[in-house]
């Protein structure tokens, strides 16, 4: 009985460590969403209007989108690097080929969905901002 009782508890030991203790629910976080695969520009729109063609503003982040946990990461052809606030309502993502840092607002983070908004000043009107709506899908 002895050897049974403690068969048991560590046992039941075994499958307490076991168990994630990452989300009290069981829900993934922002940053777990993010990183976990790769993403897909789905809709780039700058001021309602259609912007992820060629030569258009938001060219560059067509393609694979990739949030390694590094903080690294890859936004279409530019590199470099991004990070969540401390409320995960926000990413900001720095690359040395934009003149300043993109802080968006996350407006649907799920498995399947990565949709982002931001103002961005227009380089070729000063005093201009342009609304960007940008949505990817899980690749």
């Amino acid at each position: 009985m002895k050897r049974l009782m403690f068969t048991f508890i560590v046992l039941a030991g075994v499958i307490l460590f076991a168990c994630s203790k990452d989300d009290d629910n069981g829900e993934a976080t922002p940053f777990d969403l993010l990183t976990a695969h790769t993403w897909v520009s789905d809709s780039l729109l700058a001021d309602g209007e259609d912007a992820g063609g060629e030569g258009q503003l938001l060219h560059n982040f067509n393609g694979d989108v990739q949030f390694r946990a590094d903080g690294t990461g890859n936004f279409g052809e530019y590199t470099g690097s991004w990070s969540l606030s401390d409320d995960n309502q926000e990413i900001t993502i720095n690359t040395n080929e934009l003149p300043i840092p993109i802080v968006a607002a996350i407006v649907e983070l799920n498995e399947l969905s990565l949709k982002i908004t931001t103002a961005f000043p227009d380089m070729n009107n000063p005093g201009v901002i342009i609304d960007i709506r940008m949505t990817f899908r899980k690749k």
